[in-house]
């Protein structure tokens, strides 16, 4: 990796150039003492609300569209916690308040799934996204530094390369974690991380490193693999994998509610904490 990077934990209080998010007033970062953000093997990045946001409905509409579609039922998404939700979790907590009985659905889950694909994928012409402030100058930084990055997300597969690939992002990343198999956030992280770590093992900017030790996989299975998100869903799930977070206040909560529940960074944007960091020479 190009030379170290050094940090101010201090909290800065200044004017944000983020305009698209009302909770966010002041530029603000806080890093825990010791904990190299920029130095991490691998990254795995939430989409909505980190990455990007949306000002379309086409993602939000197809659930209830789709169950209509495949088993003439109606639902609504209100009452549902969207903010750090899996597809497949929403689709069942959907259903749950809706009182559909278990046996009336989950026997074509797969159907209603494949039908938001379509119909997300057919109207992607229609989709209004937008990238948060820094996160271009982010992953640019991060892969400059030889850092592995990928995407753990709630969306479905094809819904979220969709996404990223309209916002001109789909370059940085070489894999992902997705919904569509696993419900349970923390289970969708756990197989994100479990694809960073193989790549590692052929990753090219690692290769000086798994020289240096006999056993190559000693180094990759204790590899610093590093959470990005912006939900407290996200920093739970990353906990209950062990690894470490940077929360960003770009999406639906505020710093303080990200703050508070002491991710490794808490930060008001990536751009405001690629601001907090200086490269210094080899």
């Amino acid at each position: 990796m190009p030379g170290a990077a050094t940090v101010n934990s201090r909290k800065r209080d200044m004017p944000t150039a983020d305009t698209t998010n009302p909770s966010t007033t002041q530029a603000r970062a806080l890093i825990q003492d010791g904990f190299l953000w920029d130095a991490q093997d691998a990254y795995l990045f939430d989409i909505d609300g980190t990455l990007l946001r949306s000002r379309d409905r086409i993602h939000f509409n197809s659930f209830a569209s789709s169950v209509r579609e495949v088993t003439g039922i109606e639902i609504s998404l209100s009452g549902v916690v969207l903010h750090g939700g899996t597809d497949t979790a929403i689709l069942r907590e959907a259903f749950e308040l809706a009182g559909v009985p278990s046996e009336a659905w989950e026997h074509q889950v797969e159907a209603i799934l494949d039908v938001m694909r379509q119909t997300v994928s057919a109207r992607r012409g229609e989709m209004d996204l937008w990238t948060m402030p820094g996160v271009a100058e982010t992953l640019a930084h991060l892969a400059g530094r030889g850092a592995l990055l990928g995407l753990a997300t709630g969306n479905l597969e094809s819904i979220g390369w969709l996404k990223v690939e309209e916002v001109g992002l789909r370059k940085w990343f070489r894999f992902g974690g997705f919904s569509d198999r696993f419900a349970v956030r923390s289970e969708m992280i756990a197989d994100a991380a479990a694809q960073a770590r193989e790549l590692l093992l052929s990753h090219p900017s690692h290769t000086a490193r798994r020289m240096g030790h006999p056993d190559s996989s000693i180094e990759i299975a204790n590899a610093s693999i590093c959470v990005v998100g912006d939900t407290p869903r996200d920093i739970e799930a990353a906990r209950v994998n062990g690894l470490p977070v940077i929360a960003v206040a770009t999406g639906n909560y505020s710093f303080d509610e990200l703050a508070a529940l002491k991710p490794e960074v808490c930060a008001s944007s990536l751009a405001d904490l690629l601001a907090e960091t200086s490269v210094v020479g080899p």
